[in-house]
């Protein structure tokens, strides 16, 4: 098993951070090989970013993702950018607030992260963890125990409890997408 994860977005997003915190929890708590790599502009915020993790039953030999299994999209511009290297049964994620044109389908799914981020945390900057606990109920890559420790041992002191809230409200979110795809 080889699965390919491409969180992209503008820098700022916390997507370099939800990249480890998905390898995180993938390898130190779940017990799988992993690879982790990432991209970001010079000027970082408002610059195209992206974050790549590899996960696998076996040695990662190529860190990169050579073809998303599932793509994070948080802006119109990551998303046209990479929309091109998912796998045609691939899974996407994109936030409908930024990212208004897109293909539906059948494993295309438009969530409401950054306002769900504003709603729980009061900043987008949470958009990240809600994204991680959509990423983690929709493809089940990684356990949601995994997912847990490895938020609470990479977000700030004192900003548990509130990143805590977004990721529970990203897994129930991503649930109930499930559902209704």
């Amino acid at each position: 098993m080889r699965y390919e994860i491409r969180l992209a977005g503008e820098g700022g997003q916390g997507l370099i951070l939800g990249g480890i915190i998905l390898a995180e929890a993938a390898g130190i708590y779940d017990g799988k090989e992993v690879a982790q790599t990432q991209i970001y502009g010079a000027a970082a915020r408002g610059e195209l970013s992206k974050s790549e993790v590899v996960i696998s039953d076996e040695p990662v030999w190529y860190p990169k993702v050579e073809i998303a299994d599932l793509l994070l999209a948080l802006t119109q511009s990551a998303y046209d950018e990479y929309i091109g290297e998912v796998k045609e049964t691939g899974i996407v994620i994109v936030d409908s607030f930024y990212v208004r044109n897109y293909r539906k389908g059948d494993k295309v799914y438009s969530l409401a992260l950054s306002e769900v981020a504003r709603r729980i945390v009061g900043r987008e900057i949470a958009t990240n963890i809600v994204s991680l606990g959509v990423i983690t109920a929709i493809s089940g890559v990684v356990s949601r125990d995994a997912m847990r420790e490895a938020v609470l041992h990479k977000v700030p002191k004192g900003t548990q409890e509130k990143n805590s809230a977004a990721l529970e409200e990203g897994f129930r979110m991503g649930e109930d997408a499930v559902k209704i795809h």
